[in-house]
């Protein structure tokens, strides 16, 4: 070749005197090339030192080898939940080996959904990784309807049709209940994530069936709405103090909350656990550093975002079927029970 022009696609069918079609094909591994062809476009890639690109080998996959994980928070509510980290940690370890390029989108208004819209539209993504999932969100349905291999963190609800991949919420949720329940405590608080989500729902859940299993009635001024986030962790124990000053324990569906619960009770001069016991949910770094250590629920956050980037790649690139896996949870005691 004259000059450092780099070959292409085209130059290498024309040298081994074939289509751009059969290159790609013999690129891609197809198996749908005649030996004799193989042979004379691998020997046309070595002879002009051939590096395939991504658009030659989307000529035969219709792929991007890209993927995006869709996350619909703000960037401070992305930094501040060490959940988030973890997964994106998972979601890039599994993806580095397919050389797959991972793209994070944040979908906080409709000007970015209406840009996700439209990548999902021109197919910019081979598929989507989607978390927190909402049951009124509609871009679980919008995706599934313009045919995109989709995968949600969680789930919208137990009828769940697309692909996901769920900790076990409830089991992971009455665990955390029964070992307040058996130390003892009698009146134990929950305070829940958003219940338009069914991880918080069956998180609360666990609540109901650790009462039921023990025989006590689930007191229903016992339970306080949050939002994952730690300043709603603080609002939801002070509402919980307020409405039942007797309470003695309190699961909080998530570490942050569960820290939010520490800080107002320390404000309030309660001890931590001899007068109010602590549980969390997830087992991120921050149990391990809260005053006393907290108890929580260990949801394996990465192997998570590891098994939903699986089951993606399995589906664009080998046309697997959907699938639905539930991670199991372990419960970690510590000092705040």
């Amino acid at each position: 070749m004259s000059g450092n022009r780099r070959p292409t696609i085209k130059t290498v069918a024309a040298r081994a005197g074939v289509g751009r079609t059969t290159v790609s094909r013999v690129v891609n591994g197809s198996d749908l090339v005649s030996a004799d062809a193989r042979a004379r476009v691998l020997a046309a890639i070595k002879e002009l030192n051939y590096v395939p690109n991504s658009v030659a080998r989307g000529l035969v996959t219709n792929r991007t080898n890209a993927v995006a994980l869709v996350i619909p928070e703000s960037e401070s509510r992305l930094g501040s939940e060490p959940f988030f980290a973890a997964l994106i940690r998972g979601v890039s370890g599994a993806l580095a080996d397919s050389r797959t390029q991972l793209q994070l989108i944040l979908v906080r208004d409709q000007a970015e959904r209406d840009q996700l819209t439209e990548s999902v539209a021109t197919r910019r993504v081979d598929g989507v990784l989607l978390v927190s999932v909402h049951s009124t969100d509609r871009l679980p349905g919008m995706l599934e309807e313009m045919g995109l291999p989709t995968v949600l963190a969680g789930r919208r609800d137990a009828g769940e049709q697309l692909s996901y991949v769920n900790a076990d919420n409830a089991g992971g949720a009455t665990a955390a209940v029964h070992h307040l329940l058996e130390r003892g405590r009698r009146r134990v608080a929950t305070i829940t994530g958003p219940l338009d989500m069914d991880v918080s729902r069956n998180r609360l859940a666990g609540w109901h069936t650790a009462h039921r299993e023990a025989r006590l009635s689930a007191d229903e001024a016992l339970v306080e709405e949050g939002d994952f986030t730690e300043e709603s962790g603080v609002r939801a124990m002070r509402s919980l103090l307020e409405r039942a000053p007797d309470l003695d324990a309190v699961f909080a569906a998530s570490d942050l909350m569960a820290v939010g619960a520490l800080t107002e009770l320390k404000r309030q001069k309660r001890q931590v656990p001899r007068d109010v016991a602590v549980a969390g949910f997830e087992d991120s770094v921050l149990a391990r550093h809260t005053n006393p250590p907290l108890t929580t629920v260990r949801q394996p956050v990465e192997e998570l975002g590891r098994t939903m980037a699986r089951i993606l790649t399995d589906i664009t690139q080998h046309g697997a079927p959907r699938r639905q896996v539930t991670l199991p949870t372990e419960l970690v005691v510590r000092e705040s029970t």
